[in-house]
């Protein structure tokens, strides 16, 4: 569809907004707005551009990915991957702030490289430099 110009935003189920909120607030992300809406939604953006929509419903407690910690492989989205310029600053920074990288720093043959983390609710965020 030649209509669709960018993602919008994506979507996250979290069990506590607080939680959440401080997380992404500490990768540069601004609370918009929330709890709104029946699901309820709250809504936190990056000064890029990437917009995040945490539905907060999810059941406390949590203690794993149902799409990316068992064995059986379910269909859905698995992650959200962010474009970052500088892989060792902000590999730095994630450690300087004492948020795991749990896998990477993994380096292409074309010299692209990527390193994920985990956010409060066990949902997989990338940080990808292109090559």
């Amino acid at each position: 569809m030649k209509e669709i110009t960018r993602i919008n935003h994506v979507g996250l189920r979290v069990s506590d907004l607080s939680i959440t909120r401080d997380f992404y607030e500490k990768l540069g992300f601004k609370f918009i707005v929330g709890p709104v809406g029946p699901e309820p939604v709250a809504i936190m953006e990056h000064a890029s551009g990437v917009n995040i929509n945490f539905i907060l419903n999810a059941s406390k407690g949590q203690l794993v990915n149902m799409l990316m910690d068992i064995p059986e492989k379910y269909t859905g989205y698995t992650h959200v991957a962010l474009e970052v310029t500088d892989m060792q600053s902000t590999q730095a920074y994630l450690e300087s702030i004492n948020y795991e990288v749990t896998e990477g720093p993994i380096v292409t043959p074309d010299g692209a490289s990527f390193i994920f983390i985990r956010d409060p609710d066990k949902n997989v965020i990338e940080f990808h430099k292109p090559a």
